[in-house]
This record gives structure tokens, sequence and C-alpha cells, in this order.
């Protein structure tokens, strides 16, 4: 009999592979890791991804499907002896005939660099096989030893329809779910508590157990869970974004390359705003702005770093919320400005170089002749005065011998760079840019 005191989202967790909801690019059938489940032949994985997406429960599933002995760790609790003693147990012939354990480490990106270097000779000498799970990305959080040594899957959102299933599932199990309540629950409700979960199959069932339990039966002694009823319980669909975790990276990155295009305002600001209603750093978004304006919009229009520089001074004044809309408009800024990462490729092309080729030395009439010429005794050519000659250039030799002719800033035809073209072109002729 289960113990109804447990919590649902804890006894609808599925105990076979038939039984499990979603991450059918894993674990449909023919695919990799459902073979390697059915074989009974794992080797060390890496289960990463959302939570509520199933890295648990197919943890559990494996514990209950193979012949190995299987133990559990946290890493937040989890010390270099647990891991000893779990190794020690494989070679327990009396105890575990197969000589391995099947180790499931949640949280793994916990585990410091020491722990991950225990772990590691036992997995190479097949004592240990190991389920990594992590929320977050492995290849920022495990080092390169380990993972080299494990296949990674990566857990997708479950989709709204995988959610749907599983909350009818709930309704309708008597054993474990609430199928012994008369609840009625309208498809539009089913369909607005899935969306609401933001494809967490356990925020859904929370929510759903949370409506159950707290919603009175009407006359007829039936429980109406409505739309209004899941929004109350669920309160607000969950932000994805995890200042610690993957997604947080994705965010990021994904308001980047927003801002890196010409004229996506829109998802500009859908980014920043998952961002801030994360609970994120003023300064780290500041930051990331300060760097696209730099990036992407370059001399194009110089007055989008001026104003990113400007927002990140203000944010550290003002605080939430008012740093909302400073980092709005300094977004948008950067959105909206014409683009050009000439300043950021010519800057790279030239450390390439100076990292890579024999450059060869100083030109002698650029050479500080006071100190060079004067205690070195090197032979010095005179300097041309910039200032002396028309329009402040003067025509002399300035990059090294082995350089001479390389091209590093090449201006784009876009926004305030399009006026550095075009000089370019007065004074070196429109062929300049070929070649």
């Amino acid at each position: 009999m289960i113990d109804q005191n447990i919590p649902l989202a804890a006894r609808m967790r599925p105990q076979k592979l038939s039984e499990f909801v979603g991450q059918s690019h894993i674990v449909g059938k023919g695919k990799l890791l459902y073979r390697m489940i059915q074989t009974d032949r794992l080797s060390s994985v890496i289960f990463c991804g959302h939570p509520g997406t199933g890295k648990t429960t197919l943890a559990k599933i494996i514990s209950n499907e193979t012949s190995h002995l299987f133990r559990k760790l946290n890493a937040v609790s989890a010390g270099v002896s647990d891991i000893r003693a779990i190794a020690d147990e494989a070679v327990v012939s009396l105890v575990n005939p197969s000589g391995r354990v099947v180790l499931f480490l949640d949280e793994i990106h916990r585990l410091n660099k020491n722990q991950q270097d225990v772990l590691l000779p036992y997995i190479e000498e097949g004592k240990i096989i190991l389920i990594g799970a992590t929320a977050e990305n492995p290849y920022h959080s495990v080092n390169n030893a380990l993972l080299s040594r494990s296949t990674v899957f990566r857990f997708e959102k479950l989709t709204d329809l995988d959610i749907e299933v599983i909350i009818k599932n709930a309704l309708a199990d008597k054993e474990k779910g609430l199928g012994d309540l008369d609840i009625s629950m309208s498809p539009k409700a089913i369909r607005r508590l899935s969306e609401l979960a933001s494809g967490d199959a356990r925020s859904a069932l929370n929510a759903l157990e949370l409506a159950a339990m707290t919603t009175d039966k009407n006359e007829d002694g039936v429980i109406l869970i409505d739309e209004e009823v899941v929004s109350e319980c669920i309160r607000q669909r969950i932000v994805e974004y995890d200042r610690a975790g993957e997604n947080h990276y994705d965010v990021a990155s994904a308001f980047i390359k927003s801002m890196r295009n010409y004229m996506e305002p829109d998802a500009v600001l859908h980014y920043l705003a998952r961002m801030i209603e994360a609970g994120e750093k003023p300064e780290f978004i500041a930051r990331r702005i300060m760097i696209c304006a730099a990036e992407d919009v370059g001399l194009a229009n110089p007055a989008a770093l001026q104003v990113a520089v400007a927002a990140a001074q203000a944010v550290e004044m003002v605080g939430w919320p008012e740093s909302r809309i400073i980092l709005a408009e300094a977004a948008l800024m950067v959105a909206c400005s014409p683009k050009s990462n000439a300043a950021y490729m010519g800057i790279d092309s030239a450390l390439e170089d100076v990292r890579t080729m024999d450059i060869g030395e100083v030109p002698k009439n650029l050479l500080n002749e006071d100190y060079e010429g004067a205690i070195k005794g090197k032979e010095s050519i005179p300097y041309k005065y910039s200032h002396d000659f028309p329009n402040s250039r003067a025509i002399q030799q300035y990059m090294p011998d082995k350089l001479k002719g390389r091209k590093y800033y090449i201006p784009k035809n876009s926004g305030s760079e399009a006026k550095i073209r075009a000089r370019f072109a007065e004074l070196f002729g429109a062929d300049y840019f070929d070649k």
C-alpha cells in the first residue's frame, strides 16, 4: 500500500521504462540509452538538463532493472570516504557477484576537483558505473577526464503534451495518484497547468496535489479544479533561468545574440526580462551590454559603448527595480545600432600575428630616440611629426618590415563607420578593400 503522506510527485514516479514519459530522443525504443537499460549493459553516463525532466526518475528505473549493486549519493553531502566505501563494496563477491556498482551521483557539478579525481580510477577500473545528474552544463562543471569516460545525455524540457499525459495519469491512478478522489478537471484547466509548469513534471504534480487538497467539494461531492484554481496553485510560470545553472548561459547567450543582430529589440527585451525576473545581478547584465557594444557595434555607432558604460555606472547607484529601465535603454541602443565587428576582428587578427609570427622590430623612424638612440646606440631615422603635414598624415613606415602591407582594420559600410570607409577609399583607392 502506497503511503498517501508521500508527495504526489514522488508517488507517481515511474518504476519501469515503459511508464516513463518524455525524452523519446534518448529513451525511445531503439535509442542508445534505451538499449543500454534494456540489456543491462550500462556504461558511465551523465544526465544533464532542466529540473523536473526525469533525470532522477530514470536513474531509479535503472536501479530497478540492473543486476548490479545500486547506490546513490548526493554530491552536496558526499565525501571522499563515501565514494571509496562504495567502491570497496564492488569487490565483495558475496554482496555483489558482478564486481561492479552503479553509482547515481546527484548534483555531480557540486563535486570538487579532489572528489572527482578520487572517483576517476574506480571508473577506469570498472568498479563503478557512474550515473551523474546535473541541472548545469557538465562541460562547465565536470572535469574533462570524467567527461571523456562518460556519455552525456541531455534531457530536454518536457512538452506541454508530455505534462498533460502525466497529469491525466495522476488523476486516473487509484493506487498512487488521485484516482480515489472525485475530481473533475476540465481540458482547459489541464492545458493551463501544463503550460504554467514550463516543462517541469514535478511542479505540475505539486500544483495538482495542492489544488486537490485545498479545493472544497461542491454540493455533488465533486472537487472542481478549473483554470483559476490552477493559476492560484502554481502562482506563475516558472522563469526558465537559473543563475547557477545551464539555463543561465542559454538565456545570456540568447540576449547577446539578439542584441548583435540588427533590429531585434523585442527579443532583446524578452531575454532581459527573463534575467531580471529571475533575480540576475544588474552588473552582470550591464557587462554583457558593454561587451556587445564594443564587439558588435563598434565604430558603426561609438555612442553605443558610451551609453552602455553610463548604464553600468548608473545601475551601481540605482539598483532594482529602476535599473530595469536603464538596462533596457542601453540594450535597445545596442540592438538598434548599425553593426560592425571590424574593431573586434582587427585586434584579434593583430594578436594572432603577434603570437604566431616573427614580427620583426619597430621601424627605426618610430624608435624612442632619447632611450634607444642614446643608451643602446641603435641607428635611427628621423621621425616625421604628423601634425606638420596636411590632415595630420605623414607618409612614412609604421608597420615592422615583416608585416608591411598587412591589414587588420577593414571598416564596414555601416553607420558612422561608413564615413571612415569612405575616407579609406579616398586615400588608398576603392580597390583597397579588395587587396
